[in-house]
């Protein structure tokens, strides 16, 4: 049997946060379990585009339980400022959907200084997830869900470079980005297991 968004469970008192939520699968994920009954916490950094991506998604589903939160993952302040807003206002969370990526722009740096694809992809998600988590742990059947790429089958970890001061090749990093990603769920996984 194919399995299709029509398999998703009801997801009734459910809350999820899907990072990058006013465009492409971000914006499909949410469009997608919003229908379910899941109330989906659409994040964006710009919050014109997150109130134009909430407008659209009510005009297909206007019983969708929605809300905009502004995040930045190529900033700490921002991300933190989003968890404290968040948590001020949930006592669980169900599913957190770590989507953003940023991909291919021309040598460019988070709020930190780390090169923008290793910072927003990975450390965003990395710091976001990790500030989240004791909320995550504390609710009962709850989910963390990092987006990949095939790209991470290119993609090598260059310590000796992370931040890409040395030199930039914008495809390689947007590959070590992934490729952390990846790794980076893998190992959450192993510890969750134990």
């Amino acid at each position: 049997m194919r399995w299709t968004h029509h398999n998703i469970p009801d997801q009734t008192g459910t809350v999820t946060i899907v990072t990058g939520a006013n465009s492409g699968i971000g914006y499909e994920t949410a469009r997608l379990l919003a229908p379910k009954g899941a109330h989906v916490v659409m994040s964006s950094r710009n919050e014109e585009r997150g109130l134009e991506a909430i407008e659209k998604l009510l005009a297909e589903n206007p019983l969708a339980s929605v809300e905009l939160g502004l995040l930045d993952l190529s900033s700490q302040t921002s991300i933190r400022r989003f968890v404290k807003s968040f948590t001020s206002k949930h006592d669980r969370l169900d599913l957190l959907v770590n989507n953003v990526g940023v991909m291919v722009p021309p040598m460019s740096v988070t709020d930190e200084g780390f090169e923008l694809q290793i910072g927003v992809n990975y450390l965003g998600h990395f710091a976001l997830t990790g500030l989240l988590f004791p909320l995550i742990d504390e609710t009962s059947g709850s989910r963390i869900v990092t987006v990949s790429s095939l790209a991470h089958r290119s993609g090598s970890i260059d310590l000796d470079n992370f931040r890409g001061e040395k030199h930039y090749v914008a495809w390689k990093a947007y590959a070590q980005s992934k490729l952390a990603n990846l790794m980076f769920a893998i190992d959450l996984q192993k510890r969750l297991d134990a």
